[in-house]
């Protein structure tokens, strides 16, 4: 065993946690509150927000994550009206963004299933018996709705947050350096394929756990 080949890929994909961490982090919260509007959308009464979460859904659900990715990241930047807006050009033209951008849109379009399911589970009588004390509707949706609902969802959800964890590693296909980046650059180094990859395993299995813990203590409060 090469112990200094495991110490330099230790160390190397070191630095790569915490640009791993950014792109999960980020692309949880605003994934989250992609899928709460489209959950909404799709129980409202506009037949035109229900259609356009349901094709959304459709297409990121549909579609594989790495191809999304190359969709943002190389196609979107051929065109001269992505490159000349300078909103599309910072969320297009740098790939830690672009990377962001996919995964929140992809983890939204699943989290608004797993937050439709929830909603759809409380239970009518306490929505009428809100309805019954005069509650609005906003206040309804805040203090029974959406609690009741994360509660249900959580279990489901905590598996969509390891997925987005796990997918984080698509974006060393654009160039970003997260963990799985910084291996491949070790691997052409060195060609140790088994080792440093096998040491990236660890690294994810780490973070993982350390969230699958987390969860699991929410869950139980």
């Amino acid at each position: 065993m090469d112990w200094e080949l495991i110490e330099r890929a230790v160390s190397s994909l070191s630095r790569g946690v915490g640009v791993t961490l950014t792109l999960a982090s980020t692309s949880i919260v605003l994934g989250f509150c992609i899928g709460l509007c489209l959950a909404v959308m799709r129980l409202s009464s506009s037949k035109f927000a229900v259609r356009f979460a349901e094709y959304y859904s459709a297409f990121f659900r549909g579609t594989p994550l790495l191809v999304q990715l190359f969709l943002f990241y190389y196609g979107l930047g051929q065109f001269d009206f992505v490159r000349n807006n300078p909103v599309l050009w910072w969320l297009i033209g740098d790939a830690t963004h672009c990377a962001i951008m996919a995964l929140a849109l992809n983890t939204g379009a699943y989290t608004s299933e797993i937050l439709r399911g929830g909603l759809m589970s409380v239970p009518v009588g306490l929505v009428e018996a809100a309805k019954a004390a005069g509650m609005s509707r906003v206040m309804r949706f805040r203090r029974i709705e959406f609690p009741l609902a994360i509660r249900q969802a959580l279990p489901a959800y905590s598996n969509e947050l390891i997925l987005v964890v796990k997918s984080t590693s698509l974006a060393s296909t654009i160039t970003v350096l997260e963990i799985t980046g910084y291996a491949k650059r070790l691997m052409s180094q060195t060609y140790a394929i088994f080792e440093i990859f096998a040491i990236a395993g660890v690294f994810y299995l780490v973070l993982n756990t350390v969230l699958i813990l987390v969860l699991r203590r929410i869950e139980g409060d």
